[in-house]
């Protein structure tokens, strides 16, 4: 059987895909996957009690974001990302960074529940099952948070889509 770092190395670079996701920058990402890391590998017979490695390793990441989540909230002195959103660079004016950021902006609106569902189903290729692992909730209800967030991002791009479809029908 392989060690425990070479089975969890394969899962490195999802976790953080994962951890940018959840964190404000980068830097908070990977102390996220570092921790998430950590617990992972001090736990006894780690992975050979763990039938879904990758899905255990999203559920540890996930409650290390909750955990430091619910600190920061004790805590007076972080900075609100929304009070500093305006002064930060945006992103060319290129189409394809215009779509990317409506749809990030469309993402950010979701509300939490189908944000984080929408994001490891569709991004990190979870399945319902993993998904619904990861984030202790029952597969019934990880299927309508994706279907509900699925719905709203059609809803929110769908006017940047229907004018690109108009645009190209007249040329």
């Amino acid at each position: 059987m392989n060690s425990s770092p070479n089975v969890v190395e394969r899962y490195v670079s999802d976790l953080r895909r994962y951890a940018r996701v959840l964190s404000a920058g980068r830097g908070d990402a990977d102390d996220l996957v570092q921790e998430c890391l950590a617990r992972a590998l001090a736990r006894p017979n780690f992975p050979a009690d763990i039938r879904n490695v990758r899905a255990y390793l999203f559920t540890v990441l996930h409650n290390v974001h909750v955990d430091q989540v619910s600190r920061r909230a004790e805590t007076s002195d972080a900075v609100d990302f929304d009070e500093i959103a305006g002064s930060l660079p945006q992103p060319a004016a290129q189409p394809a960074a215009i779509e990317l950021r409506d749809l990030a902006r469309a993402l950010d609106s979701l509300p939490e529940e189908q944000h984080r569902v929408v994001m490891l189903v569709g991004l990190e290729g979870l399945t319902y099952e993993e998904t619904a692992q990861v984030l202790d909730l029952p597969i019934g209800t990880v299927m309508s948070r994706l279907s509900r967030g699925r719905e709203a991002l059609r809803r929110m791009t769908d006017g940047r889509q229907s004018a690109g479809r108009r645009s190209a029908a007249r040329a």
